[in-house]
């Protein structure tokens, strides 16, 4: 062969380097930077890549008090936050939250036995861990848990506090904490004080986690000698007014989640860190009583590469009403600064800037902070110093001191930061700064809902079915509304045909930061659920789903409808569906009588009507009523499912269906509870509900 001249060098050189290039673009060049990241992610040392050695990370940034989280919604990261700025401005402790995601754990033997470890740990589901701590829970409870030093215990260097959320309408309330607690006393470490325990099925968890806290704390400052000195308020984030940028600067974020989103490119994969603006197929009330009325709306996700089984749920992002964020920033005389630029940076390197910056005032509160949110106790008190007068500050230490008083005065009347704050002030203008609200407002967080759409009928889209959540409340003049609902009736009726929707008064911003919502699309992301029909379609099935908890039995029955138009051999299909009353809100009434068509005797609605006779019928009344033919379905291993109230409803569907399986099978309560723990344990009774 001939010898390449010195063209040829040069073009296969030339060649080469523009194959190199394009298959590293993106990884190794030509990859913008978010300012997004740079604002908090990459601030978190371990996301940026730094290390995932917790040991090495307290020693580069000087902490001595580490909380690690495991969160699902927020809440427990929040708590996370807050303890960590208390024990920094109580006990001078150099503390930082830490994501258990981003760590490893065979080290923790090496953490020396003068620094503190926190555990704030809900439980999700059925006694499972969050999300982000399943790497976590799987090694400290694992067989075969190994450490970095060989200690024998090995843990016995580790000083720690634990507090837990649950909620305890589930069997396995706050198991989380209570095994991880476990495990850790076993491994031979040390806890401080009492493993607390947080009740979202009671409503308590605020005051749970303040009753804790204290004792704790104390505890806390006699074991390591720490020493409690007058709390100070000590900002975490600066706050910087840009002179330089206006709202229409194209770097500036008015509400857009990240980087990809601000430059109109949003690509997957679509998360809960990155919603998809999914675009409204339609939207319609399926009824509209005085004091209620309930959304069908069809999320359209086959522009994204978002997917979901039937029983998943879909997370909508919703922004806060015009009302309240006026509320909001007039009470802290920023009304005439809400278009005012902003850059917000961490002053210590493990703080996270909850949102994208640079931003402006209106953007941060509408789309990023929980304004609506019933105000806590501990805030309240955080406030105290800052009151306009003597008389304000007494009222507001009052309030965040005495647990009656706050709960008579605020949590009956579900009173939000703002609307408390005018009340309490008679209307004067608080001087706050802006990283004490950043640092005490929980972040605006997606609301679930279960898909009431079945997979295999309509992959690409996602049906919503959602009551508007109004709350009438003694001695307050207006109903206390939901965030997500009341946004989503706004979008319903912009699709049909108001310009300028105002439901119940209220006003959102529906075309979204710089209109690209234009009034008609929705953000979302889809969570993936164990609420799922059994693998073998001739397997019978029971559903009990008063309300909107029929939703995802929508989808159950659509999708077996399906499977025996496909020819499947279907098994019997049992829906037990409570509501008011027929003509009220008796939800899908035509829907089921299609399906009925097609499945025949194979599908059955049982419906309670609690409204229509001389005395109230619920779900679990007629569950008793067809005692025998449930208990012959269980004994043929039929799948039992619960959606909806977990406070009561499905706790007495539980106790039901107890008695249905002593009175039929001639065994003791204890037995027939013992059975239905069973079911559980196989997923053969499974629920998906809510407080």
């Amino acid at each position: 062969m001939a010898e390449l001249d010195t063209l040829d060098i040069i073009v296969l050189a030339a060649i080469l380097l523009g194959t190199l290039a394009y298959f590293t673009k993106g990884s190794l060049w030509g990859k913008t930077k978010d300012p997004y990241a740079t604002s908090f992610a990459a601030t978190n040392t371990a996301k940026a890549g730094k290390t995932r050695n917790i040991v090495q990370k307290m020693e580069e940034s000087g902490k001595n008090c580490i909380i690690f989280y495991g969160s699902q919604t927020g809440t427990a990261e929040d708590y996370a936050s807050r303890l960590a700025k208390e024990g920094k401005s109580r006990f001078g402790l150099e503390t930082m939250v830490a994501d258990l995601e981003d760590y490893d754990f065979d080290n923790l033997d090496a953490i020396p036995s003068d620094k503190i470890v926190m555990f704030v740990l809900a439980t999700y589901g059925e006694g499972e861990p969050t999300d982000n701590a399943v790497e976590f829970y799987e090694f400290i409870t694992g067989e075969d848990v190994s450490f970095s030093q060989g200690n024998d215990p090995p843990l016995d260097n580790l000083h720690y506090v634990a507090f837990g959320l649950g909620n305890n309408t589930y069997e396995h309330y706050n198991s989380m904490v209570r095994n991880v607690n476990k495990a850790l006393e076993k491994l031979g470490a040390h806890r401080i004080g009492e493993a607390g325990e947080g009740d979202d099925g009671a409503g308590t968890m605020e005051e749970d986690f303040l009753a804790w806290k204290d004792p704790m704390w104390a505890a806390l400052a006699a074991k390591m000698g720490l020493e409690e000195r007058e709390a100070v308020y000590e900002p975490i984030f600066s706050v910087v007014e840009r002179e330089d940028l206006t709202k229409d600067s194209p770097e500036v974020y008015l509400g857009e989640p990240n980087k990809m989103h601000l430059e109109g490119a949003a690509k997957g994969p679509f998360n809960a860190h990155n919603p998809y603006i999914a675009p409204i197929a339609e939207s319609h009330e399926l009824f509209s009583a005085k004091d209620r009325n309930c959304l069908h709306m069809e999320i359209d996700v086959s522009g994204s590469n978002l997917t979901y089984q039937t029983g998943d749920h879909v997370a909508v992002w919703p922004t806060n009403p015009g009302e309240e964020v006026d509320r909001f920033l007039n009470v802290f005389g920023l009304g005439s600064k809400r278009d005012t630029v902003v850059t917000v940076k961490p002053l210590e390197p493990t703080a996270k800037v909850p949102f994208p910056t640079p931003t402006t005032y209106d953007a941060i509160v509408r789309y990023h902070m929980e304004i609506c949110a019933p105000v806590s106790r501990q805030f309240v008190a955080t406030l105290a110093p800052f009151a306009p007068d003597n008389e304000t500050k007494a009222e507001m230490t009052k309030l965040g001191g005495d647990k009656d008083y706050f709960h008579e005065k605020v949590n009956a009347h579900h009173l939000n930061i703002a609307r408390l704050l005018e009340s309490v002030s008679k209307g004067k203008t608080w001087n706050v700064p802006f990283s004490a609200l950043i640092e005490g407002v929980t972040k605006l967080q997606p609301r679930y809902y279960s898909i009431s759409s079945s997979s295999l009928v309509q992959p690409k889209k996602i049906s919503i079915t959602a009551v508007v959540e109004t709350q009438i409340l003694p001695g307050r003049e207006d109903p206390f509304r939901g965030v997500a609902t009341n946004y989503l009736l706004a979008l319903k009726e912009k699709q049909n045909g108001d310009p300028n929707p105002t439901p119940f008064g209220l006003s959102y911003e529906i075309t979204g930061p710089r209109n690209k919502y234009d009034g008609i699309h929705v953000p979302v992301h889809v969570r993936h659920s164990n609420f799922k029909l059994p693998s073998d379609p001739s397997k019978p099935v029971i559903m009990v789903g008063p309300g909107t908890g029929v939703a995802p039995f929508r989808g159950f029955v659509q999708e077996r409808a399906k499977l025996a138009e496909n020819g499947e051999n279907v098994g019997k299909t049992i829906l037990f569906f409570g509501c008011r009353r027929r003509n009220e809100d008796f939800l899908y009434e035509k829907e089921w009588e299609e399906y009925k068509k097609i499945l025949g005797d194979k599908f059955e609605l049982v419906v309670a009507f609690s409204r229509e006779g001389p005395k109230k019928v619920y779900v679990q009344h007629l569950l008793k009523e067809r005692a025998k033919e449930i208990n012959e379905l269980l004994e043929q291993k039929a799948f039992f499912y619960v959606c909806g109230d977990a406070a009561n409803m499905a706790r007495e569907v539980n106790a039901v269906l107890g008695q249905i399986i002593s009175e039929q099978r001639g065994v003791p309560e204890t037995k027939a509870e013992e059975i239905v723990k069973n079911m559980r344990a196989a997923n053969q009774y499974q629920e998906d509900v809510w407080s």
